[in-house]
C-alpha cells in the first residue's frame, strides 16, 4: 500500500483520521507513527504541541 505525498490540509492540527496525515508527520519527524499517535493523546492535535511532546521541535 503505498502512501501519497499530500500535505496536510490544516498545517496547525494532525487529523487522526487520515492515514496519510499521521504518515505525513510520521515522516516529517522520522519517528514511528505510533509515537505521533500516543503523542496525541499526551498534548492534543496542536502540530506545536505534538512536535514538542516529541522533542522535535
Amino acid at each position: 500500500m503505498g502512501v501519497s505525498r499530500r500535505h496536510p490540509q490544516d498545517s496547525t492540527r494532525i487529523n487522526v483520521l487520515e492515514p496519510w496525515d499521521l504518515q505525513y508527520w510520521s515522516d516529517r519527524w522520522n519517528v514511528p507513527r505510533q509515537h505521533v499517535v500516543d503523542a496525541i493523546r499526551r498534548v492534543g492535535d496542536q502540530v506545536h504541541d505534538v512536535a514538542q511532546a516529541l522533542g522535535k521541535e
